[in-house]
């Protein structure tokens, strides 16, 4: 097995980590890890480990993932999942499952790809990141006991009430300019949870799907839905996509969420593709 180190995020998997850490000891000798309660403790862990680790693994969720990547884009370290968040979509994105077993022989096997990351007005994101109600949505998520059910009820609580933001392109994509729902920037294909908002996005073809979603009538919600979770959202009166490698536009709120994690970014935006700037094993 090559060099490798575990990054946990004890708040994921409804703070259960102890059964990894367990397995892990019963099947990898003295194991390399740490139990990480905050970005900065991460960053000095793989800062620390960086010249003796060939492979960083990340437990946790996408937001756990986006910031053990943060630190190793761009260099010859490679990333690893076990995927212990809420949505999983990155993990899912990158067959990777909650089985150590299966990502033991992962490791043994060493095959790596590079894939594309992209970033929002200089900050990195891995997966799915997006401004409006989605954004809201993370923002009231992270004040519940977060979990799938909990996601859905806090998601119809806030399109009940959400109104619309208001957009402005740079030049060539001035026609789009308008009031939307949310615009999500995807890099791959999910949210998580399978909720495909992007089916064709691809993270390794240089470009990001940029989905413009108007508010829909509440009645179209389920059709919505269906579709998403299906992979079977295309253009429509509702949705729109621009595949680009880089974008600006101005936006009258601050809202964000990156990978799944609330955030507050000013306008106006810029959106960049960093291609094939991640190693991943696979």
């Amino acid at each position: 097995m090559q060099n490798v180190a575990f990054i946990i995020n004890p708040f994921s998997a409804k703070k259960n980590y102890q059964p990894f850490i367990r397995e892990l000891r019963s099947k990898v000798e003295d194991p390399l890890y740490l139990i990480s309660d905050s970005v900065r403790g991460t960053d000095d862990f793989i800062k620390e480990h960086f010249n003796e680790v060939d492979v960083f693994v990340a437990v946790g969720g996408d937001g756990t993932i986006s910031t053990v990547a943060k630190t190793i884009i761009n260099t010859t370290k490679v990333l690893a999942i076990f995927p212990a968040g809420s949505g999983n979509g990155f993990s899912n994105e990158n067959n990777f499952s909650g089985n150590l077993d299966a990502l033991l022989q992962k490791l043994k096997s060493g095959q790596v790809k590079e894939i594309d990351t992209f970033t929002v007005n200089g900050k990195l994101s891995i997966n799915v990141s997006g401004i409006g109600f989605d954004g809201a949505v993370i923002e009231a998520f992270e004040k519940t006991s977060r979990g799938f059910s909990n996601y859905i009820r806090t998601s119809i609580r806030t399109f009940l009430n959400y109104k619309p933001i208001s957009v402005r392109f740079e030049e060539k994509f001035r026609e789009f300019d308008g009031k939307y729902l949310m615009i999500n920037i995807a890099n791959t294909r999910q949210f998580g949870n399978n909720a495909y908002i992007a089916p064709l996005a691809s993270k390794s073809d240089g470009l990001v799907e940029i989905a413009l979603v108007k508010k829909f009538p509440l009645a179209h919600s389920p059709i919505f839905a269906y579709r998403m979770f299906t992979k079977k959202l295309v253009p429509n009166q509702y949705i729109h996509y621009l595949s680009v490698p880089e974008i600006e536009f101005a936006v009258d709120s601050d809202i964000w969420h990156l990978d799944g994690e609330f955030n507050r970014i000013e306008s106006p935006v810029k959106i960049k593709v960093l291609p094939k700037s991640l190693k991943i094993l696979i």
